[in-house]
């Protein structure tokens, strides 16, 4: 599905793309985007709750099983893979375990340098860009003044106009899952929000992309596979 849609978009050299997070867990090849993301200079990912909950479960997985690595497997470590397995992280580190043990460190040393947020301005509109939203939001607040959880975690909400002058763009929240969305699965608009998570690995869902300097919309074929999410 993301090779389908940079081929829509018809995506070149000269071009900058924004990843919102979560490119990891769930979908079939999780690992192979990564990679790929990898050897794309002209990509800016952002970090989303997955890559966040990767990060140090996949260090420990990289470890021997030895006496002294099972020692560091505390409840904190335990907490972290359960919760990572309850988010859907089997096809992650399925792909992950067949990775040579420098093609492993690359790929944690790649997720380490995702971003928090981005902030742009395109054709004269300024937009940030960041995985949840501003969680615990305030107008009092500026953007570095919000912690890592309420960033990547805590959801937007779409109801309250977060900044006059500035759309922020976000992932995370699955557009099917937003109250009185008349178009559940393609992208959302209100109130200078820009939700973009179309709920790729839902059946009938689908990868969405949207052109900042043009406001165009653009989609993946529609997730046929049935898949069970727990």
């Amino acid at each position: 599905m993301f090779m389908e849609l940079l081929e829509t978009i018809n995506f070149k050299e000269t071009d900058t793309l924004y990843v919102l997070g979560d490119v990891l867990d769930r979908g079939p090849h999780p690992i192979k985007v990564l990679m790929k993301l990898m050897g794309m200079p002209n990509a800016i990912c952002m970090v989303g709750n997955h890559e966040l909950m990767a990060l140090e479960c996949l260090k420990f997985l990289m470890k021997e099983i030895t006496d002294m690595s099972l020692e560091e497997l505390d409840e904190e470590m335990l907490d972290n893979l359960v919760t990572w397995q309850y988010n859907g992280s089997k096809s992650t580190i399925d792909e992950f375990s067949e990775l040579s043990s420098d093609e492993k460190q690359d790929v944690i040393d790649f997720i380490k340098e995702f971003l928090i947020y981005e902030e742009v301005t395109v054709s004269n509109r300024d937009y940030l860009l960041v995985h949840a939203g501003l969680g615990n939001y305030s107008p009092e607040k500026d953007v570095e003044d919000y912690s890592l959880h309420e960033l990547i975690w805590l959801r937007a909400d779409y109801d309250v106009q977060y900044f006059k002058d500035t759309f922020v763009i976000t992932g995370h929240t699955p557009t099917q899952s937003i109250a009185d969305n008349p178009r559940p699965g393609f992208i959302y608009r209100k109130n200078n929000h820009i939700a973009i998570d179309c709920g790729a690995h839902y059946s009938g869902g689908r990868l969405a992309a949207i052109c900042l300097e043009t406001g165009e919309e653009f989609y993946s074929s529609p997730n046929e596979m049935e898949v069970s999410i727990i």
